[in-house]
């Protein structure tokens, strides 16, 4: 799939093989005759109205800072970018990188019973918000440089500021 349609998904989940028991398992489902029960969690109503909640959860103008930072920090041709992100990075996440890190930060808060988003909820996501829009250069991958390195780097650099436990 062509770069510019990676980033219209809002997380890159890396899921390593399962273990032994777990592929027996699956090997067992898929080839036996018997079907699973499904039963409904939520219907398209619920679906809206937690979209909805997640929307009206606050997040504080130096959380949307960080978010927008830490994005840029990824664009080897900006100001902001650091050297390393200069060296290592062929094309950095666009705005929509900013909007997926907010509202993944905001759905983080309300899945740990919090009321508003901060930038440890920012940091937390940014692996799976970022992996997938940091494509790293020619050199990187040679070296065995992945995003993921990238992102830890910008992390520990821009570091998410201490929230208030309130």
């Amino acid at each position: 799939m062509p770069e510019a349609q990676l980033d219209r998904f809002l997380f890159n989940i890396v899921v390593d093989y399962p273990s032994k028991d777990e592929e027996s398992a699956v090997i067992r489902r898929v080839t036996s005759p018997a079907e699973e029960e499904l039963e409904r969690v939520l219907d398209a109503g619920q679906v809206l109205a937690a979209q909805e909640l997640i929307c009206r959860v606050p997040a504080a103008d130096h959380v949307v800072d960080f978010a927008r930072d830490l994005v840029r920090a990824t664009r080897p041709n900006q100001p902001e970018a650091p050297d390393f992100v200069k060296q290592l990075v062929a094309w950095g996440a666009g705005p929509r990188a900013g909007i997926s890190l907010i509202t993944a930060a905001k759905a983080r808060a309300v899945l740990r019973g919090r009321y508003h988003a901060t930038t440890a909820d920012v940091a937390a996501v940014a692996h799976p918000v970022l992996r997938h829009r940091v494509l790293t250069t020619f050199n990187a991958e040679a070296a065995g440089v992945k995003s993921d390195e990238v992102i830890d780097r910008l992390l520990k650099l821009l570091r998410p500021a201490e929230e208030l436990d309130v």
